[in-house]
């Protein structure tokens, strides 16, 4: 499995920060878009709640990816995984249906996609969370690196996945209290009252 390089860096002004990366050379791979995917796992969880991980699908716009990942603990708090490419969206979700898997989270989101030095820089949008950038490489070296060209300060980098950054926007959020197990994130999806609580 590929292990991911990654940090977040939270509450960003992506306006603010698609200037930094245009004075940096960096190029704009994909503007903002739409994205949807879901999260399929046994109607138990058996494999998340084991640390087993989940299947993921996943379209992007410009392609659909499938994707095994399992969270792993390291510095960057990230994910190994297996990921390919796909040609049909609902088709794979359905074929994962046939062989007992379940959808629990059905999610939107929007992303912006640009590469500097070899690493990859995604401005993230989700429901009910302010902006923020993800950088991913495959070095932590370069990641690092891109973080510090981008005006970043290391201290403010949050590891982990999107569940982090919604537990520091939202400090009252359960820690046993996963954003995989909410079944719709859309936009026009009212935020959850445990988020408040």
């Amino acid at each position: 499995m590929q292990q991911e390089i990654e940090v977040k860096f939270l509450n960003i002004d992506h306006g603010v920060i698609r200037e930094k990366l245009k004075a940096a050379g960096a190029k704009l791979e994909q503007p903002m878009r739409l994205m949807r995917r879901v999260v399929m796992d046994y109607p138990d969880r058996r494999m998340q709640s084991k640390n087993e991980g989940w299947v993921r699908i996943r379209d992007e716009g410009d392609k659909i990816t499938l994707t095994f990942k399992r969270s792993i603990e390291h510095e960057f708090g990230g994910a190994s995984e297996i990921e390919v490419t796909v040609s049909d969206y609902q088709k794979t979700i359905d074929i994962f249906k046939a062989t007992g898997l379940t959808v629990h989270s059905d999610q939107e989101t929007k992303r912006e996609t640009w590469t500097l030095d070899g690493a990859e820089i995604v401005l993230d949008e989700w429901p009910w969370l302010n902006p923020f950038i993800e950088i991913e490489a495959a070095s932590e070296k370069l990641v690092r690196d891109v973080s510090q060209t981008l005006d970043f300060e290391w201290n403010d980098a949050v590891f982990g996945s999107v569940t982090t950054a919604y537990r520091e926007q939202y400090p009252d959020i359960d820690k046993n209290e996963h954003i995989s197990a909410i079944p719709v994130i859309t936009f026009d999806t009212p935020r959850p009252d445990w988020f408040l609580k």
